[in-house]
C-alpha cells in the first residue's frame, strides 16, 4: 500500500470499494466525510524535506540538551540524578484509579451495543402501530441520554470529590469525552437503519474498532493498510514519551524557578509578575508544539498503525494559515469533523450559520475548561476566555482582511499563540501554588481564584523610570 499522501480534492461522485481489507481508488464519503489511504502532512514533510527534517533535529537537540541540563542540576544540587521522573511519576500518580474510571467509562460505551439491538428489534416489532412507535423511541432517545449522562456525571463527580494527579486526570477526561462522542456518532449514523433502512446495524467486531479507531466519523468500514509497521509503532511511542519527559523539563527549569514560592509572602511586587510571565513565553510555546505533535501526530499515528486504519489526515497545515476559522478547522480535524456533523449542520438550517458557529465554539470550550479544571482541581477559565471568547471573536475578524494580507495575518497568528500560551503558563500555576502555598481562608472556593486575593500584587516603591541613553 502506498505511504504516500494523495492530494486530491474529495469528489461527492467516486465511492469506495473495500474488499478483504484492501482500498482500491476512491473514498468513502458518506457525510461529507472523505476517507481515502494517506499519511499525515508531518509525515510527509520530514520524508520529503530536508529542511522540515532538521527542524525537527533540532526539536531533538533541544531535548537532549534540556536532559544533559537537568541531569548536571540535579547532581549539583541534590548529588543524584532525577531527569524529570518525579514530576512524571507525580503527573500521573494513582494510575490504579485512574484505570478504574476508564474501565467504568469504556463498560457504559459496551453497554450502548446491546442496548441499540435492543431498541432495534424494538422498533421493528412496533413498526406498525404508531402510538407503540413514538413511545418506543422516546425509551430509545432516553436509553442514550442515560448512557451519555453516565459516562459524563460520573467521572465528573468521582474528580470533583477528591482531586487525581494532573496527567491521570487528563487521561481520564478526554476519554470520558471521546467514548461519549462516539456514542453519540453511533447512534446518530444508525438512526435511520431502525426505521425501514435495509443497511444491517453494526456487528460488534464494527462497533469495537471504531471505539478504538482514531475518528469520530462513524462507517462501517475504512479504508485500511495491509499490514502493521511495529518499527512505526515503536518510534511513534517513543516519541509520546520522549515528549512527556520534554514537558516535564520546561516545568521544572523554567516554570517551577518562576512560580513554585508563589504565595508564601503576602505580597508580590507587579515587575515580578510580569517578568515570570514573559519567561513563560517560549517553553509555553514549546509546549504547545510538542501537546500538538504528541497527541495529533504521534499518539494517534501509532494507534492507526496499530489497528492499520489508513487515513491519517488528523491534522492539516494549521501553522500556515491566516484566518482563524482555517486554523480551527485545520487544528483538529477528528473533534472538527464531529463538531461539524453534530451540532453545525445541525443548527445551522434553523438557527443561521451565526448562532451555530457559536454553539460550536460554547460547546468545544466548555469541554476544554471541564477537562482542565477536574484536572487542575480548581476552576479557572482561562482558556475559556481565550478560546471561547477572543478565538470566536477573531473569526469573522480575520475572514476577509486575512485572506488579503496572509503573510501580516500569519504572523499576527502566531503572535497570539506566543502571547496566549504565555498566559495560560503563567496563569495556572500562579493559581496551583496560590492554592498551595497561602493559608487556608473562610472564602476558598472551587471556583473563585485564590490568587486573586493571594498573594497581594503591589508596584515597587519608588520606581522611577532611567533614561537607558
Amino acid at each position: 500500500m502506498s505511504q504516500n499522501v494523495r492530494q486530491r480534492r474529495p469528489q461527492p461522485q467516486q465511492q469506495t470499494q473495500i474488499q478483504n481489507g484492501d482500498v482500491k481508488h476512491g473514498s468513502i464519503e458518506g457525510q461529507d466525510q472523505e476517507f481515502v489511504v494517506r499519511e499525515s502532512p508531518l509525515t510527509v514533510l520530514i520524508d520529503t524535506s530536508l529542511h522540515i527534517k532538521a527542524i525537527y533535529h533540532i526539536f531533538v537537540v533541544i531535548l537532549l540538551v534540556m536532559f544533559c541540563d537537568t541531569v548536571i542540576y540535579d547532581l549539583v544540587e541534590s548529588g543524584k540524578v532525577n531527569v524529570g521522573l518525579s514530576t512524571v511519576k507525580h503527573g500521573f500518580g494513582d494510575i490504579r484509579r485512574g484505570a478504574k474510571l476508564w474501565l467504568f467509562e469504556f463498560a457504559i460505551a459496551m453497554l450502548f451495543y446491546p442496548g441499540m439491538l435492543v431498541y432495534s428489534a424494538g422498533a421493528k416489532l412496533f413498526k406498525k402501530i404508531p402510538g407503540l412507535n413514538v413511545i418506543w423511541t422516546g425509551i430509545g432517545l432516553a436509553g442514550v441520554v442515560a448512557l451519555e449522562v453516565a459516562i459524563l456525571a460520573v467521572p465528573t463527580w468521582d474528580l470533583g470529590r477528591t482531586h487525581l494527579a494532573l496527567g491521570s486526570s487528563v487521561a481520564v477526561t478526554t476519554e470520558m469525552f471521546r467514548l461519549a462522542m462516539k456514542i453519540c456518532a453511533v447512534a446518530v449514523a444508525c438512526a435511520p437503519r431502525y426505521h425501514g433502512d435495509s443497511t444491517p446495524l453494526p456487528t460488534l467486531s464494527q462497533y469495537v474498532y471504531f471505539l478504538f479507531a482514531p475518528t469520530f466519523v462513524y462507517r462501517d468500514q475504512y479504508p485500511r493498510t495491509k499490514k502493521i509497521r511495529w518499527g512505526v509503532v515503536v518510534f511513534h511511542l517513543l516519541e509520546v514519551a520522549a515528549i512527556i519527559f520534554y514537558d516535564s523539563f520546561l516545568w521544572e527549569r523554567f516554570i517551577l524557578p518562576y512560580w513554585s514560592d508563589y504565595g508564601k509572602q503576602p505580597k508580590i511586587e507587579a515587575g515580578t509578575v510580569v517578568r515570570g510571565m514573559f519567561a513563560c513565553v517560549l517553553p509555553g510555546v514549546i509546549s504547545f508544539l510538542c501537546g500538538f505533535y504528541m497527541l495529533l501526530h504521534a499518539w494517534l499515528n501509532a494507534c492507526a498503525e496499530i489497528l492499520t486504519f489508513g487515513d491519517r489526515l488528523f491534522y492539516e497545515d494549521w501553522w500556515t494559515k491566516s484566518q482563524f476559522s482555517q486554523y480551527y478547522r485545520a487544528w483538529n480535524r477528528v473533534v472538527h469533523c464531529w463538531l461539524r456533523d453534530h451540532i453545525y449542520r445541525p443548527l445551522a438550517p434553523r438557527t443561521g450559520r451565526a448562532c451555530a458557529t457559536f454553539a460550536v465554539f460554547l460547546v468545544s470550550a466548555a469541554a476544554h475548561e471541564m477537562i482542565l479544571s477536574l484536572s487542575f482541581g480548581y476552576f479557572y477559565p482561562v482558556l475559556l476566555m481565550e478560546f471561547g471568547v477572543v478565538g470566536m471573536l477573531m473569526v469573522p475578524l480575520t475572514a476577509t482582511i486575512g485572506r488579503r494580507f496572509p503573510s501580516c495575518f500569519n504572523l499576527l497568528m502566531w503572535l497570539s499563540f506566543f502571547i496566549g500560551n504565555g498566559i495560560l503558563w503563567s496563569l495556572y500555576p500562579m493559581e496551583y501554588f496560590a492554592r498551595k502555598n497561602c493559608p487556608p481562608s473562610d472564602t476558598d472556593s472551587y471556583f473563585v481564584p485564590k490568587s486573586w486575593s493571594c498573594p497581594e500584587i503591589v508596584l515597587k516603591p519608588n520606581w522611577t523610570f532611567q533614561n537607558p541613553f
